[in-house]
C-alpha cells in the first residue's frame, strides 16, 4: 500500500519513521533493529488541512511536508511498516539542521 498518497484529515500528519544515526556501542557492536524501540524521529510526508479553533476558523498546521520531527514515545497510529499517522500535538519538535 502506498501511504505517500494518503491525505490526513484535520490536524493529523502522515510521517515516515527514520533513523538519524545508527546505534553503535563503545565496543563496536551494532544494535539490531529488532532490539530497538520504535524510532522517535520521522519525516513529514503529508499534512491535514488544520484544526478548528474555538471560533470555528481553520488554524493551519505548524509542520510542513519534508520537515523532520521528533515524536513522543507512544505517539501515533501505525499505518504500514514505517509510516504513522500522528496528531500535530503529539509532535514534540521540528529537528533543525545546522
Amino acid at each position: 500500500m502506498m501511504f505517500e498518497r494518503l491525505r490526513p484529515l484535520g490536524d493529523r500528519v502522515l510521517v515516515k519513521c527514520i533513523e538519524l544515526e545508527q546505534e553503535v556501542l563503545a565496543s563496536g557492536l551494532i544494535i539490531p533493529d529488532t532490539a530497538k524501540e520504535k524510532a522517535q524521529t520521522a519525516q513529514v510526508i503529508a499534512v491535514g488541512g488544520g484544526k478548528m479553533d474555538a471560533t470555528g476558523k481553520l488554524a493551519p498546521l505548524t509542520v510542513k511536508v519534508g520537515d523532520v520531527v521528533f515524536l513522543g514515545k507512544y505517539a501515533g497510529t501505525q499505518a504500514g511498516n514505517d509510516h504513522m499517522i500522528v496528531r500535530e500535538d503529539e509532535i514534540l519538535g521540528i529537528v533543525e539542521k545546522n
